[in-house]
């Protein structure tokens, strides 16, 4: 009955950082996915910059059927195989962004701005720019948009790679396509935008890592223990201390986090313990196994 119990709080105190700012979150989920979608029709498919994900298919495939139905297509078969792989929980978490990112690309396929299309580099640095602030405000929402997004997590789990490396054989392969395709000039060019909208996102979401190392002092330290090992699958290191005034002996909680799971991280910390102190810094490489636990 009490491991009942326990199960139950620890469920609870997911749930109610799922649901924490919902409104907030989806209206930062909306103006990312709009962004993004004009980013893609007024710098990115008009230029032939083919730097992948589901906008990436699309443009290789324009002259034979409407990107935005291309896009539609497979973000449904991305959501299809989310529901068999990844479970029903973790696949409608992108059921959102897979309806509205291809409405929204077709809502902003006529818009024009004067810009100077003839300047490729400006118009991808652009792109890109625009579009890292895009992927920064959807990936600070929890929600996941779908489409190759969903492929790239389908790799992680089934053949239990780092999540950047899964992200590079996705995109790696649609931009090689591009390049056979359009020209290899385009390598070049998908290169710049990746790199900077990497920088852009992961400033937009938090710091520039892909990791985040949570440093905890919590009077929970078991709960919040067990939040970190079963709810967001992590490694945790139990280090000895001592409050510097009080010079009593404590506990701290080391963790490393994916910079994706940052909100529910702090959220769900905050939930068991509000008054728990906790340090959040960088963490560029992360070696052993709990590396390879995305």
């Amino acid at each position: 009955m009490g491991f009942i119990r326990k199960k139950l709080i620890e469920e609870d105190i997911l749930k109610i950082v799922e649901n924490k700012d919902l409104l907030k979150r989806y209206i930062l989920l909306v103006v990312g996915l709009f962004l993004s979608a004009f980013a893609y029709n007024v710098f990115f498919l008009r230029q032939n910059l083919v730097y992948g994900g589901s906008g990436g298919i699309a443009t290789l495939f324009q002259n034979y059927l409407d990107p935005t139905i291309t896009i539609l297509i497979i973000q449904g078969i991305a959501l299809i195989l989310g529901f068999i792989f990844l479970g029903k929980k973790k696949a409608l978490n992108s059921v959102v962004g897979s309806i509205l990112f291809p409405l929204f690309v077709k809502l902003t396929q006529n818009v024009d701005i004067s810009i100077p299309k003839d300047d490729i580099m400006l118009v991808a640095i652009c792109g890109a720019v625009l579009s890292g602030i895009a992927s920064g405000l959807t990936a600070k929402t929890g929600f996941s948009t779908g489409g190759t997004d969903t492929f790239i997590h389908i790799l992680v789990k089934k053949f239990k790679i780092r999540f950047g490396s899964a992200q590079l054989i996705i995109n790696g392969i649609i931009v090689l396509f591009g390049g056979y395709y359009y020209g290899w000039r385009i390598i070049l060019y998908a290169l710049i935008i990746l790199y900077i909208m990497g920088i852009i996102t992961d400033k937009v979401v938090l710091g520039i890592s892909e990791n985040k190392a949570f440093y905890i002092v919590t009077t929970e330290e078991e709960k919040v223990k067990k939040y970190i090992l079963k709810n967001l699958s992590r490694g945790v290191t139990i280090i000895d201390a001592h409050g510097g005034y009080s010079n009593e002996k404590i506990k701290m909680i080391m963790a490393v986090i994916p910079t994706s799971e940052y909100f529910k991280a702090k959220e769900g910390i905050l939930q068991i313990d509000p008054e728990a102190f906790f340090n959040i810094t960088d963490s560029y490489q992360v070696y052993g196994a709990d590396a390879h636990r995305k």
